[in-house]
This record gives structure tokens, C-alpha cells and sequence, in this order.
């Protein structure tokens, strides 16, 4: 029994593909974490204000070891106070949202499937205009686009247990009106917002960016991450399970609509912690699992891992690219549109399946 449960479902459910060509899972998942570390390392070195090699690493590593300081305190400001919070929020926003796509598209079989499916960026979208049209500050603005994320997918609960017929497809649905419902209550504000103001602060914060991130939304983002992050990777071979259908679950002594509820509700929290602070970030947790699916194959105990490198790599990158490309920041939801959608025309048109 224990060896039917953990022997990787190849041929079963709707997500799966073939194995030929593809990189060895562990293989795969460390020469992902070698270039996360750097792009990481890359990140501290890019920016307006110039910092060499040397300097970097006399900064970081004189933290550890006693070393004589020959570098500028701006310099020492530039990687601590501004880059550091910004790389580690670019990086966990990158691996929430590409978890939590992942997980999506395992639970509801479903490859179009993306963070967003069930409302939280919504409900984050109407919290944060809310708080920025009362004229609250930056991190009150986190905190209500937190929670109200998180009270939009308890409101999407409570409305799917009333839908007849198939759970899941009653959630999908719901999770459609409910957002339909909340980019209503959004658009309404931005409409009566002051326009000189109010309003571009809105409408750039929907645009998703990671400027002037700062210690403190970090310190409180994280641990909702961390929560929703971890039982995620310690659930992945249930995933794994879910693929194979409710009957075949069943079967193996699985309660699908438990591990169902578990993995929607860990996805669901590591998504409204990373839009509350990142803004409506769109196609990141679309295209990496499908990309990481490519590499490393459909058996979510490499996929989730490989997927959430992947995703730190691929936010980091374009976190890269939007702060150093023009003078004036772009916004990295458009720069995401722009990359993931040819990235996503070419998956679904190569010569083998995306799903």
C-alpha cells in the first residue's frame, strides 16, 4: 500500500506528461538553487547607486567576521536599508505566487489556473485602494490588503457552499463572481478618488511594484508566508494523489476533499501575503509551473520545489529589469504581461503539451 501511495503517478490525471528529455529532479532543483543564489547576488550589484564586488561582499560578510570597513556608509545604506528588503521581498513574492499557481493547477486540474482563480488578489486590490483613498500609510495600506484578501476567500467559502453540484467547479465559479464583485468596489473608488493624488497612487499600486519596500512590511508578510510555504512543500506528494481523481484517492486511503481544503487555504494565505505587498502581479503563477513542469516533469515532489525556485528567479529577474531599465521605475505587472504572455503563447504552440 505505502509503495502505490509514494511511486510517481506518471500516466494518471489531467496534468500529466511524458518523462523523456527531462533533467533529473535533484538535479533540476540544485542548479535552480545555485541560480537563485545568483540572481540574488546579481540583485545586491544592480541598482542606481553603484556598489563593486568587493564592496558587496565586505558589506555582507562583515556582518560574520570582524573586517575593517573601506567601503562608503551610503553604500552600506544602498544594501541594507533599501536593496536587502528588497531582494528578500521580490524573492518570497516570486515563490508564494508560483507555489500557490502550482498547487492551484493540481487541485482543480485545471492548467489555466493561477493565484488570482479564487479572488484574493481581488479582495487584495479593494483593500489596498481603500486604504490608500483614507490616506493611511504604507503599512496599513499592507494590512488591509491582507486581510480584506483574506475575508474575500472566506466570503468565496461561504457563498460555494450554497452551489449545487460539482465543489470544486462551485468554487471556481464563486471565486469568478466574487472578484467580478470586489474589481466593482475598486473601480467605484478609484472613480470618486481625488484624481491629483489618490488616484495614481491607486492605480500604480494596482500595477503591482516593489518600490520603496521597507524591514517592516517584510518582518510582516513573512511569517503568513512561512505558514502557508511550508505545509505546501510537506504536502506536495498528496498532491501528487489528487492528480490521480477523488476515486483513486479514495482508494489509497486519502481524504481528497481534506488535503483539497488544506492545500486551497495554504495557497490562498501565501497569496494574499505576497499581493498585499507586491500589488496585482498577473502570469507569474501561470507560466513558471508550467515551465518547471517542462524541466522537471509532473510529480509535484520535484515540481512544488523546483517551482517555487524557479518562481523566486524569475520575480527577481524581472524586479531587476524594472528598477534598472529606464530612468523612471516600470511597473512589474506590466513588465510580467509583456514577458509571460509570449512566454505563454510558446508553451501551448511547442511540439509537446504544456499540461
Amino acid at each position: 500500500m505505502q509503495e502505490r501511495i509514494t511511486r510517481p503517478p506518471a500516466k494518471t490525471g489531467k496534468l500529466r506528461t511524458g518523462e523523456k528529455g527531462r533533467v533529473p529532479g535533484g538535479v533540476a532543483i540544485a542548479a535552480l538553487a545555485v541560480l537563485l543564489l545568483a540572481v540574488i547576488i546579481a540583485s545586491f550589484l544592480l541598482g542606481r547607486y553603484p556598489v563593486p564586488p568587493k564592496e558587496l561582499f565586505g558589506i555582507l560578510l562583515s556582518k560574520i567576521f570582524p573586517i575593517t570597513q573601506f567601503w562608503t556608509d551610503n553604500m552600506e545604506a544602498a544594501v541594507w536599508n533599501i536593496r536587502l528588503p528588497r531582494i528578500i521581498l521580490a524573492g518570497l513574492v516570486g515563490i508564494c505566487l508560483c507555489a500557490a499557481g502550482g498547487a492551484y493547477q493540481g487541485v482543480f486540474q485545471n492548467p489555466m489556473a493561477s493565484p488570482d482563480i479564487l479572488g484574493a488578489s481581488a479582495g487584495a486590490g479593494f483593500g489596498a485602494a481603500l486604504a490608500l483613498y483614507a490616506g493611511l500609510p504604507s503599512l496599513a495600506v499592507t494590512f488591509s490588503a491582507f486581510t480584506m484578501s483574506l475575508l474575500t476567500v472566506a466570503l468565496m467559502f461561504r457563498v460555494s457552499k450554497r452551489a449545487k453540484g460539482d465543489r470544486v467547479l462551485g468554487l471556481v465559479l464563486s471565486g469568478i463572481m466574487i472578484s467580478s464583485l470586489f474589481q466593482a468596489g475598486t473601480s467605484f473608488i478609484k472613480l470618486v478618488a481625488d484624481p491629483t493624488n489618490k488616484l495614481p497612487a491607486i492605480t500604480y499600486w494596482l500595477m503591482g511594484s516593489l518600490a520603496g519596500t521597507t524591514s517592516a512590511e517584510v518582518r510582516f508578510v513573512i511569517w503568513p508566508m512561512l505558514l502557508g510555504l511550508v505545509p505546501l512543500l510537506l504536502l506536495r506528494w498528496r498532491l501528487n494523489v489528487l492528480t490521480m481523481g477523488d476515486d483513486e484517492a479514495r482508494a489509497i486511503g486519502v481524504d481528497a476533499n481534506r488535503v483539497r481544503l488544506a492545500v486551497i487555504i495554504c495557497a490562498t494565505l501565501v497569496t494574499a501575503a505576497a499581493v498585499s505587498v507586491s500589488g496585482m502581479i498577473q502570469w507569474v503563477g501561470l507560466i513558471v509551473p508550467h515551465m518547471m513542469r517542462r524541466i522537471v516533469g509532473s510529480d509535484y515532489r520535484r515540481l512544488m520545489p523546483a517551482t517555487m525556485l524557479g518562481g523566486g528567479i524569475f520575480m527577481l529577474i524581472v524586479d531587476n529589469i524594472s528598477r534598472n531599465l529606464l530612468a523612471s521605475e516600470i511597473p512589474i505587472g506590466i513588465l510580467t504581461a509583456f514577458v509571460g504572455a509570449p512566454l505563454f503563447l510558446w508553451l501551448i504552440s511547442g511540439r509537446r503539451e504544456v499540461y
